[in-house]
């Protein structure tokens, strides 16, 4: 199960949101950007390392996420659609993933390859000009 992230490790900034939205677009803060500072965070430290090596755009040099949301028309639906995107953003960065073990192609998987070479060689030259 991915680490949960903590509500007092997240701050909300309200902002005004970008695109249509008439008149309201002007007057009202509903877009929100959602700031996580992961070195400062509750997270393991194995989560907090992956998570700052993912080469994310939305992740600074200081090591803060920074998601903005601004689909919805009302500010609690943006704030936890952004938390919901940090969340599958720690949940990714949980997963181990298996280390590669190195393996050598099998014999015959090599003979199979060298006899399609040559039997595509073989189609070439045949496509030549004739000699008499």
């Amino acid at each position: 199960m991915p680490p949960l992230v903590s509500h007092h490790d997240v701050e909300f900034i309200a902002i005004r949101a970008q695109g249509p939205g008439g008149q309201n677009v002007n007057k009202v803060s509903n877009a929100v950007h959602l700031r996580f500072d992961v070195p400062a965070s509750s997270l393991p430290e194995a989560v907090k390392a992956r998570l700052l090596a993912l080469g994310d755009q939305r992740i600074s040099k200081g090591g803060v996420i920074v998601i903005k949301a601004q689909s919805a028309r009302s500010l609690e639906q943006n704030k936890t659609e952004a938390l919901a995107r940090l969340e599958a953003l720690v949940a990714e960065a949980s997963v181990v993933q298996k280390t590669r073990r190195p393996t050598r192609p099998t014999f015959a998987s090599k003979q199979r390859r060298l006899k399609g070479k040559t039997v595509r060689a073989e189609v070439k030259a045949g496509r030549g000009k004739l000699v008499f």
